[in-house]
Protein backbone atom coordinates (compact mmCIF):
# COMPACT_ATOMS: atom_id res chain seq x y z
CA UNK A 1 0.00 0.00 0.00
CA UNK A 2 2.85 2.48 1.26
CA UNK A 3 4.49 1.73 -2.51
CA UNK A 4 1.31 2.37 -4.21
CA UNK A 5 0.59 5.45 -2.39
CA UNK A 6 3.91 6.65 -3.33
CA UNK A 7 3.64 5.98 -7.20
CA UNK A 8 0.31 7.07 -7.35
CA UNK A 9 1.84 10.86 -5.38
CA UNK A 10 4.56 10.97 -8.37
CA UNK A 11 2.11 10.27 -10.83
CA UNK A 12 0.07 12.86 -9.46
CA UNK A 13 2.94 15.28 -9.01
CA UNK A 14 4.07 14.62 -13.17
CA UNK A 15 1.00 15.24 -14.04
CA UNK A 16 0.37 18.06 -11.99
CA UNK A 17 3.18 19.79 -13.60
CA UNK A 18 2.67 18.67 -16.79
CA UNK A 19 -0.65 20.43 -16.35
CA UNK A 20 0.56 23.41 -14.38
CA UNK A 21 3.56 23.79 -17.15
CA UNK A 22 1.31 23.69 -20.22
CA UNK A 23 -1.17 25.93 -18.51
CA UNK A 24 1.12 28.66 -17.66
CA UNK A 25 2.58 28.95 -21.36
CA UNK A 26 -0.47 28.50 -22.81
CA UNK A 27 -1.59 31.44 -20.70
CA UNK A 28 1.95 33.28 -21.58
CA UNK A 29 1.05 32.68 -25.25
CA UNK A 30 -2.19 34.38 -24.60
CA UNK A 31 -0.79 36.89 -22.29
CA UNK A 32 1.62 37.90 -24.98
CA UNK A 33 -0.79 38.79 -27.52
CA UNK A 34 -3.49 40.36 -25.06
CA UNK A 35 -0.77 42.51 -23.60
CA UNK A 36 -0.02 43.90 -26.60
CA UNK A 37 -3.63 44.60 -28.27
CA UNK A 38 -4.60 46.26 -24.66
CA UNK A 39 -3.94 48.68 -22.78
CA UNK A 40 -2.68 49.34 -19.20
CA UNK A 41 -5.96 50.64 -18.24
CA UNK A 42 -7.88 47.90 -19.20
CA UNK A 43 -6.15 45.23 -17.20
CA UNK A 44 -6.49 47.93 -14.80
CA UNK A 45 -9.95 47.71 -14.74
CA UNK A 46 -10.38 43.59 -14.61
CA UNK A 47 -7.91 43.89 -11.75
CA UNK A 48 -9.99 46.22 -10.05
CA UNK A 49 -12.66 43.52 -9.85
CA UNK A 50 -10.31 40.47 -9.34
CA UNK A 51 -10.80 40.51 -5.30
CA UNK A 52 -14.22 40.71 -5.85
CA UNK A 53 -14.70 37.45 -8.20
CA UNK A 54 -12.05 35.61 -6.30
CA UNK A 55 -14.20 35.99 -2.80
CA UNK A 56 -16.89 35.22 -4.84
CA UNK A 57 -15.25 31.86 -5.85
CA UNK A 58 -14.39 31.11 -2.24
CA UNK A 59 -18.27 31.58 -1.32
CA UNK A 60 -19.62 29.38 -3.83
CA UNK A 61 -17.03 26.30 -2.71
CA UNK A 62 -17.82 26.96 0.80
CA UNK A 63 -14.75 25.07 2.20
CA UNK A 64 -16.95 21.58 0.84
CA UNK A 65 -14.34 20.77 -1.35
CA UNK A 66 -11.95 20.28 1.48
CA UNK A 67 -14.24 18.86 3.34
CA UNK A 68 -15.24 15.85 0.75
CA UNK A 69 -11.39 15.47 0.29
CA UNK A 70 -10.82 14.79 4.13
CA UNK A 71 -14.11 12.96 4.06
CA UNK A 72 -12.86 9.25 4.05
CA UNK A 73 -16.30 7.62 3.12
CA UNK A 74 -17.69 10.39 1.32
CA UNK A 75 -21.06 9.14 -0.69
CA UNK A 76 -23.04 10.44 -3.25
CA UNK A 77 -25.38 11.36 -1.01
CA UNK A 78 -23.10 13.99 0.66
CA UNK A 79 -21.66 15.05 -3.12
CA UNK A 80 -25.08 15.44 -4.13
CA UNK A 81 -25.99 17.85 -1.70
CA UNK A 82 -22.88 19.87 -1.66
CA UNK A 83 -24.00 20.51 -5.62
CA UNK A 84 -27.22 21.54 -5.18
CA UNK A 85 -25.64 23.95 -2.09
CA UNK A 86 -23.30 25.51 -4.20
CA UNK A 87 -25.59 26.24 -6.92
CA UNK A 88 -28.04 27.90 -4.42
CA UNK A 89 -25.00 29.79 -3.12
CA UNK A 90 -24.14 30.90 -6.18
CA UNK A 91 -27.36 32.49 -7.32
CA UNK A 92 -28.26 34.09 -4.75
CA UNK A 93 -24.41 35.31 -5.06
CA UNK A 94 -24.69 36.76 -8.48
CA UNK A 95 -27.99 38.61 -7.74
CA UNK A 96 -26.55 40.64 -4.77
CA UNK A 97 -23.06 41.31 -7.29
CA UNK A 98 -26.03 42.48 -10.01
CA UNK A 99 -27.59 44.62 -7.43
CA UNK A 100 -24.24 46.34 -5.97
CA UNK A 101 -22.18 46.84 -8.76
CA UNK A 102 -23.09 50.57 -8.92
CA UNK A 103 -21.56 50.96 -5.55
CA UNK A 104 -18.48 49.07 -6.50
CA UNK A 105 -18.16 51.60 -9.30
CA UNK A 106 -19.00 54.40 -6.92
CA UNK A 107 -15.97 53.02 -4.85
CA UNK A 108 -13.47 53.12 -7.13
CA UNK A 109 -14.86 56.50 -9.42
CA UNK A 110 -15.15 54.34 -12.57
CA UNK A 111 -18.55 54.29 -14.30
CA UNK A 112 -17.57 51.47 -16.26
CA UNK A 113 -17.14 49.15 -13.18
CA UNK A 114 -20.98 48.42 -13.42
CA UNK A 115 -21.64 46.85 -16.58
CA UNK A 116 -18.39 45.05 -16.36
CA UNK A 117 -19.01 43.69 -12.97
CA UNK A 118 -22.23 42.02 -13.45
CA UNK A 119 -20.75 40.37 -16.93
CA UNK A 120 -17.71 39.53 -15.54
CA UNK A 121 -19.53 37.65 -12.07
CA UNK A 122 -21.58 35.31 -14.62
CA UNK A 123 -18.09 33.19 -14.98
CA UNK A 124 -18.21 32.02 -10.91
CA UNK A 125 -22.19 31.33 -12.28
CA UNK A 126 -20.80 29.01 -14.19
CA UNK A 127 -18.11 27.90 -12.29
CA UNK A 128 -20.76 26.45 -9.50
CA UNK A 129 -21.49 23.46 -11.76
CA UNK A 130 -17.89 22.11 -11.89
CA UNK A 131 -16.98 22.06 -8.08
CA UNK A 132 -18.66 18.75 -7.28
CA UNK A 133 -17.15 16.73 -10.16
CA UNK A 134 -13.97 18.46 -9.68
CA UNK A 135 -13.61 17.78 -5.69
CA UNK A 136 -14.34 13.78 -7.42
CA UNK A 137 -11.24 13.99 -9.55
CA UNK A 138 -9.05 16.04 -6.99
CA UNK A 139 -10.39 13.32 -3.99
CA UNK A 140 -9.03 9.83 -6.52
CA UNK A 141 -5.78 11.77 -7.41
CA UNK A 142 -7.08 11.82 -11.27
CA UNK A 143 -4.83 14.56 -12.03
CA UNK A 144 -4.21 13.34 -15.69
CA UNK A 145 -8.28 14.33 -16.23
CA UNK A 146 -7.48 17.22 -14.20
CA UNK A 147 -5.08 18.43 -16.68
CA UNK A 148 -6.90 17.69 -20.07
CA UNK A 149 -9.37 19.71 -18.77
CA UNK A 150 -7.81 22.45 -17.86
CA UNK A 151 -5.66 22.76 -20.96
CA UNK A 152 -8.78 22.93 -23.43
CA UNK A 153 -10.67 24.97 -21.68
CA UNK A 154 -7.46 27.28 -21.55
CA UNK A 155 -7.40 27.00 -25.61
CA UNK A 156 -11.22 27.65 -25.93
CA UNK A 157 -10.94 30.95 -23.45
CA UNK A 158 -7.72 32.21 -25.21
CA UNK A 159 -8.89 31.59 -28.09
CA UNK A 160 -12.38 33.95 -27.34
CA UNK A 161 -10.08 36.55 -25.28
CA UNK A 162 -7.73 36.84 -28.60
CA UNK A 163 -10.17 36.95 -31.32
CA UNK A 164 -12.48 39.48 -29.24
CA UNK A 165 -8.99 42.01 -28.70
CA UNK A 166 -8.80 42.09 -31.97
CA UNK A 167 -12.22 43.33 -32.50
CA UNK A 168 -11.48 46.25 -30.34
CA UNK A 169 -13.28 44.67 -27.54
CA UNK A 170 -10.86 45.69 -24.77
CA UNK A 171 -11.71 44.66 -21.36
CA UNK A 172 -14.47 42.65 -22.63
CA UNK A 173 -12.90 40.32 -24.18
CA UNK A 174 -10.81 39.39 -20.75
CA UNK A 175 -13.87 39.23 -19.17
CA UNK A 176 -15.31 37.14 -22.04
CA UNK A 177 -12.10 35.13 -21.57
CA UNK A 178 -12.78 34.47 -17.68
CA UNK A 179 -16.31 33.41 -18.51
CA UNK A 180 -15.28 31.07 -21.23
CA UNK A 181 -13.04 29.47 -19.19
CA UNK A 182 -15.40 28.33 -16.76
CA UNK A 183 -18.01 26.96 -18.56
CA UNK A 184 -15.75 24.93 -20.39
CA UNK A 185 -14.46 23.34 -16.77
CA UNK A 186 -17.78 22.66 -15.73
CA UNK A 187 -19.06 20.67 -19.49
CA UNK A 188 -15.66 18.94 -19.17
CA UNK A 189 -15.59 18.35 -15.60
CA UNK A 190 -19.16 16.24 -16.06
CA UNK A 191 -17.65 14.46 -19.18
CA UNK A 192 -14.63 12.92 -17.33
CA UNK A 193 -16.09 12.55 -13.77
CA UNK A 194 -19.06 10.59 -14.73
CA UNK A 195 -21.20 11.93 -11.67
CA UNK A 196 -24.97 13.33 -12.46
CA UNK A 197 -27.00 14.53 -9.88
CA UNK A 198 -30.00 13.19 -8.23
CA UNK A 199 -32.98 15.19 -7.43
CA UNK A 200 -33.49 13.39 -4.00
CA UNK A 201 -31.61 16.39 -2.11
CA UNK A 202 -30.85 15.93 1.56
CA UNK A 203 -29.27 18.92 3.72
CA UNK A 204 -28.00 16.79 6.77
CA UNK A 205 -24.66 16.17 5.12
CA UNK A 206 -24.09 19.46 5.19
CA UNK A 207 -24.50 20.52 8.20
CA UNK A 208 -22.05 17.17 8.94
CA UNK A 209 -19.08 19.20 7.30
CA UNK A 210 -20.43 22.70 8.63
CA UNK A 211 -18.25 22.99 10.91
CA UNK A 212 -14.59 22.00 8.82
CA UNK A 213 -16.19 23.54 5.58
CA UNK A 214 -17.19 26.55 7.80
CA UNK A 215 -13.64 27.18 8.63
CA UNK A 216 -12.33 26.78 5.17
CA UNK A 217 -14.70 29.05 3.66
CA UNK A 218 -13.45 31.77 5.90
CA UNK A 219 -9.82 31.01 5.40
CA UNK A 220 -10.14 30.74 1.57
CA UNK A 221 -11.52 34.07 1.65
CA UNK A 222 -8.90 35.66 3.48
CA UNK A 223 -6.65 33.30 1.33
CA UNK A 224 -8.57 35.84 -1.80
CA UNK A 225 -7.94 39.33 0.38
CA UNK A 226 -4.12 37.97 0.63
CA UNK A 227 -3.60 37.68 -2.58
CA UNK A 228 -5.76 40.50 -4.37
CA UNK A 229 -5.03 43.41 -1.86
CA UNK A 230 -2.63 45.64 -3.48
CA UNK A 231 -5.26 45.46 -6.78
CA UNK A 232 -8.04 47.00 -3.97
CA UNK A 233 -5.48 49.20 -2.60
CA UNK A 234 -3.89 50.78 -5.80
CA UNK A 235 -7.65 51.24 -7.36
CA UNK A 236 -8.54 52.79 -4.61
CA UNK A 237 -5.43 55.48 -4.04
CA UNK A 238 -3.78 55.18 -7.58
CA UNK A 239 -4.59 55.11 -10.74
CA UNK A 240 -5.61 52.99 -13.54
CA UNK A 241 -2.43 52.89 -15.19
CA UNK A 242 -0.29 52.01 -12.18
CA UNK A 243 -3.15 49.06 -11.20
CA UNK A 244 -2.52 47.81 -14.58
CA UNK A 245 1.35 47.43 -14.29
CA UNK A 246 1.37 45.88 -11.04
CA UNK A 247 -1.21 43.21 -12.49
CA UNK A 248 1.35 42.55 -15.28
CA UNK A 249 3.57 41.90 -12.83
CA UNK A 250 1.61 39.83 -10.74
CA UNK A 251 0.12 37.76 -13.36
CA UNK A 252 3.59 36.84 -14.52
CA UNK A 253 4.81 36.10 -11.03
CA UNK A 254 1.49 33.91 -10.42
CA UNK A 255 1.59 32.01 -13.46
CA UNK A 256 5.27 30.90 -12.47
CA UNK A 257 4.43 30.08 -9.11
CA UNK A 258 0.94 28.70 -9.09
CA UNK A 259 2.83 25.90 -11.80
CA UNK A 260 4.56 24.49 -8.78
CA UNK A 261 1.52 25.53 -6.32
CA UNK A 262 -0.81 23.56 -8.45
CA UNK A 263 1.65 20.51 -9.17
CA UNK A 264 1.91 19.95 -4.91
CA UNK A 265 -1.77 21.54 -4.35
CA UNK A 266 -3.11 18.50 -6.58
CA UNK A 267 -1.40 15.33 -4.40
CA UNK A 268 -0.52 16.83 -1.05
CA UNK A 269 -3.72 16.83 0.88
CA UNK A 270 -4.69 13.75 -0.39
CA UNK A 271 -1.71 11.63 0.07
CA UNK A 272 -0.94 12.89 3.53
CA UNK A 273 -5.39 12.03 4.21
CA UNK A 274 -3.68 8.64 2.89
CA UNK A 275 -1.25 7.77 4.88
CA UNK A 276 -2.92 8.54 8.20
CA UNK A 277 -1.96 9.15 11.70
CA UNK A 278 1.67 7.73 11.79
CA UNK A 279 3.82 10.60 12.33
CA UNK A 280 6.91 9.24 11.90
CA UNK A 281 5.58 8.42 8.07
CA UNK A 282 4.39 11.70 7.89
CA UNK A 283 7.36 13.65 8.70
CA UNK A 284 9.26 11.94 5.94
CA UNK A 285 6.43 11.83 2.99
CA UNK A 286 6.05 15.57 4.65
CA UNK A 287 10.16 16.52 4.62
CA UNK A 288 10.58 14.48 1.08
CA UNK A 289 7.48 16.67 -0.69
CA UNK A 290 9.25 19.77 1.04
CA UNK A 291 12.40 19.18 -0.67
CA UNK A 292 11.37 18.50 -4.09
CA UNK A 293 8.81 21.95 -3.54
CA UNK A 294 12.35 23.74 -2.99
CA UNK A 295 14.20 22.01 -5.16
CA UNK A 296 11.89 22.83 -8.09
CA UNK A 297 10.66 26.70 -6.85
CA UNK A 298 13.37 28.02 -6.14
CA UNK A 299 15.59 28.27 -9.15
CA UNK A 300 12.18 28.72 -11.22
CA UNK A 301 11.15 31.87 -9.50
CA UNK A 302 14.55 33.20 -8.78
CA UNK A 303 15.01 32.78 -12.25
CA UNK A 304 11.95 34.33 -13.68
CA UNK A 305 12.69 37.32 -11.36
CA UNK A 306 16.25 37.03 -12.81
CA UNK A 307 15.25 37.74 -16.63
CA UNK A 308 12.04 39.89 -16.01
CA UNK A 309 12.99 42.82 -17.61
CA UNK A 310 14.61 41.07 -20.72
CA UNK A 311 11.07 38.92 -20.64
CA UNK A 312 8.73 41.89 -20.38
CA UNK A 313 10.38 43.86 -23.35
CA UNK A 314 10.57 40.88 -25.78
CA UNK A 315 7.11 39.89 -24.91
CA UNK A 316 4.92 42.54 -24.78
CA UNK A 317 7.21 45.35 -25.73
CA UNK A 318 8.66 48.39 -23.47
CA UNK A 319 5.56 50.06 -22.78
CA UNK A 320 4.94 47.73 -19.93
CA UNK A 321 8.84 47.81 -18.84
CA UNK A 322 8.32 49.56 -15.42
CA UNK A 323 6.38 46.09 -14.23
CA UNK A 324 9.55 44.34 -14.47
CA UNK A 325 10.86 45.91 -11.24
CA UNK A 326 7.77 45.04 -9.14
CA UNK A 327 8.16 41.23 -11.14
CA UNK A 328 10.85 40.66 -9.98
CA UNK A 329 10.39 41.31 -6.02
CA UNK A 330 7.19 39.55 -6.16
CA UNK A 331 8.81 36.47 -7.72
CA UNK A 332 10.71 36.19 -4.42
CA UNK A 333 7.79 35.87 -2.38
CA UNK A 334 6.26 33.72 -5.24
CA UNK A 335 9.64 31.17 -4.54
CA UNK A 336 7.72 30.85 -1.20
CA UNK A 337 4.36 30.03 -2.04
CA UNK A 338 4.65 26.76 -2.69
CA UNK A 339 6.29 25.98 0.25
CA UNK A 340 3.16 27.83 2.51
CA UNK A 341 0.98 25.52 0.09
CA UNK A 342 2.21 22.40 1.53
CA UNK A 343 2.31 23.68 4.88
CA UNK A 344 -1.18 24.45 4.90
CA UNK A 345 -2.06 21.15 3.61
CA UNK A 346 -0.38 18.76 6.04
CA UNK A 347 -2.69 20.77 8.70
CA UNK A 348 -5.85 20.70 6.71
CA UNK A 349 -5.15 16.98 6.16
CA UNK A 350 -4.95 16.86 9.87
CA UNK A 351 -8.45 18.22 10.12
CA UNK A 352 -7.16 21.20 11.45
CA UNK A 353 -9.55 23.41 9.96
CA UNK A 354 -9.51 26.26 12.59
CA UNK A 355 -5.89 26.50 12.92
CA UNK A 356 -5.59 26.81 9.25
CA UNK A 357 -7.82 29.78 9.25
CA UNK A 358 -7.04 31.72 12.16
CA UNK A 359 -2.72 31.45 10.43
CA UNK A 360 -4.44 32.77 6.86
CA UNK A 361 -6.34 35.51 8.91
CA UNK A 362 -3.67 36.76 11.04
CA UNK A 363 -1.45 36.52 8.04
CA UNK A 364 -4.02 38.72 5.73
CA UNK A 365 -4.53 41.17 8.93
CA UNK A 366 -0.69 41.51 8.75
CA UNK A 367 -0.56 42.80 5.17
CA UNK A 368 -3.50 44.81 4.65
CA UNK A 369 -2.20 46.76 7.96
CA UNK A 370 1.30 46.80 6.87
CA UNK A 371 0.43 48.42 3.13
CA UNK A 372 -2.01 50.75 4.83
CA UNK A 373 0.64 52.26 7.04
CA UNK A 374 2.74 52.63 4.17
CA UNK A 375 0.61 54.31 2.23
CA UNK A 376 -0.17 56.60 5.15
CA UNK A 377 3.24 57.55 5.27
CA UNK A 378 3.74 58.39 1.77
CA UNK A 379 5.73 55.19 0.53
CA UNK A 380 5.18 54.46 -2.71
CA UNK A 381 3.96 50.61 -4.25
CA UNK A 382 7.90 49.20 -4.35
CA UNK A 383 8.21 49.71 -0.40
CA UNK A 384 4.59 48.07 -0.10
CA UNK A 385 5.62 45.39 -2.33
CA UNK A 386 8.79 44.41 -0.47
CA UNK A 387 6.75 44.45 2.81
CA UNK A 388 4.74 41.97 1.39
CA UNK A 389 7.43 39.78 0.35
CA UNK A 390 9.32 39.90 4.23
CA UNK A 391 5.62 38.77 5.20
CA UNK A 392 5.60 35.88 3.12
CA UNK A 393 8.41 34.73 3.81
CA UNK A 394 8.63 34.95 7.89
CA UNK A 395 5.19 33.98 7.47
CA UNK A 396 6.91 30.31 6.60
CA UNK A 397 8.16 30.48 10.39
CA UNK A 398 4.32 30.51 11.56
CA UNK A 399 3.38 28.05 9.45
CA UNK A 400 6.25 25.61 10.88
CA UNK A 401 5.12 26.28 14.64
CA UNK A 402 2.08 24.54 13.60
CA UNK A 403 3.23 21.75 11.81
CA UNK A 404 5.68 20.66 14.87
CA UNK A 405 2.50 20.58 17.00
CA UNK A 406 0.98 18.06 14.99
CA UNK A 407 3.24 16.01 13.57
CA UNK A 408 6.48 16.77 15.48
CA UNK A 409 8.12 18.34 12.59
CA UNK A 410 10.72 20.95 14.21
CA UNK A 411 11.96 24.46 12.52
CA UNK A 412 15.44 22.89 12.28
CA UNK A 413 14.19 20.22 10.19
CA UNK A 414 12.46 22.54 8.04
CA UNK A 415 15.71 25.28 7.64
CA UNK A 416 17.87 21.68 6.61
CA UNK A 417 15.02 21.21 4.14
CA UNK A 418 14.87 24.61 2.63
CA UNK A 419 18.83 26.03 3.16
CA UNK A 420 20.92 24.17 0.07
CA UNK A 421 17.94 24.58 -2.27
CA UNK A 422 17.49 28.64 -1.52
CA UNK A 423 21.47 29.39 -1.26
CA UNK A 424 22.47 27.30 -4.52
CA UNK A 425 19.84 29.12 -6.58
CA UNK A 426 20.09 32.49 -5.02
CA UNK A 427 23.86 32.09 -5.81
CA UNK A 428 23.57 30.63 -9.21
CA UNK A 429 21.62 33.46 -10.07
CA UNK A 430 23.59 36.36 -8.80
CA UNK A 431 26.89 34.56 -11.00
CA UNK A 432 24.90 34.42 -13.79
CA UNK A 433 23.71 38.08 -13.25
CA UNK A 434 27.50 39.52 -13.55
CA UNK A 435 28.65 37.01 -15.91
CA UNK A 436 26.16 37.94 -19.11
CA UNK A 437 26.05 41.62 -17.83
CA UNK A 438 28.25 42.73 -20.67
CA UNK A 439 25.98 41.20 -23.13
CA UNK A 440 24.00 43.97 -25.10
CA UNK A 441 22.05 42.12 -27.73
CA UNK A 442 18.73 41.66 -25.31
CA UNK A 443 17.72 37.68 -27.03
CA UNK A 444 20.99 36.86 -26.19
CA UNK A 445 21.40 38.01 -22.81
CA UNK A 446 18.04 36.40 -21.71
CA UNK A 447 19.37 32.86 -23.42
CA UNK A 448 22.70 33.56 -21.84
CA UNK A 449 20.81 33.85 -18.91
CA UNK A 450 18.54 30.82 -18.64
CA UNK A 451 21.94 29.08 -19.83
CA UNK A 452 24.57 30.47 -17.20
CA UNK A 453 21.87 29.69 -14.33
CA UNK A 454 20.33 26.73 -15.20
CA UNK A 455 24.02 24.83 -15.54
CA UNK A 456 25.06 26.19 -12.20
CA UNK A 457 22.00 24.99 -10.38
CA UNK A 458 21.82 21.58 -11.76
CA UNK A 459 25.82 20.82 -11.90
CA UNK A 460 25.88 22.13 -8.31
CA UNK A 461 22.77 19.76 -7.01
CA UNK A 462 24.54 16.73 -9.06
CA UNK A 463 28.35 17.37 -7.44
CA UNK A 464 26.19 17.61 -3.96
CA UNK A 465 24.92 14.11 -4.48
CA UNK A 466 21.19 16.22 -3.91
CA UNK A 467 18.77 12.99 -3.04
CA UNK A 468 15.86 14.44 -4.51
CA UNK A 469 17.29 15.26 -7.63
CA UNK A 470 18.57 11.77 -8.46
CA UNK A 471 15.65 10.30 -7.48
CA UNK A 472 13.26 12.23 -9.90
CA UNK A 473 15.94 11.27 -12.43
CA UNK A 474 15.48 8.02 -11.64
CA UNK A 475 11.70 8.10 -11.61
CA UNK A 476 11.71 9.66 -15.11
CA UNK A 477 14.32 7.61 -16.71
CA UNK A 478 11.95 4.27 -14.89
CA UNK A 479 8.46 5.48 -16.37
CA UNK A 480 10.39 5.85 -19.96
CA UNK A 481 11.86 2.62 -19.81
CA UNK A 482 8.18 0.96 -18.91
CA UNK A 483 6.96 2.89 -22.08
CA UNK A 484 9.73 1.93 -24.12
CA UNK A 485 9.15 -1.76 -23.26
CA UNK A 486 5.46 -1.27 -23.49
Amino acid sequence: MAEQLKDKTAKGLLWGFLNNSTMQVLNAVFGIVLARLLSQDDYGLIGMLTIFTSIAASLQDSGFVSALTNKKDATHRDYNSVFWFNIGMSSCLYALFFLTAPMLALFYHEPLITPLFRYYSLAFLAASFSIVPRAMLFKQLRQKELAIISVISLIISGTVGVTMAFMSMAYWGIATQGIMFTLSVSVLSWAFSGWRPSRQVSFQPIREMLGFSSKMLITNIFNQINQNIFSLVLGRYYTKSEVGHFNQANKWNMMGASTITGMVQGVAQPTFVQVGDDRERLCRAFSKMLRFTCFVAFPAMFGLALIAPEFIVILITEKWLPSARLMQMLCIAGAFMPIATLYFNIIISRGKSDVYMWNVIAQGSVILLTILAINKLGGGIETMVWAYVAITIMWIAVWNSFVWREIGFSIMQTLRDITPFLVVAALSMVVAYFVTRQIANIYLLLIAKVIVAAALYLGTMWLMGAKIMRECIGYLLKRSYKKGCG
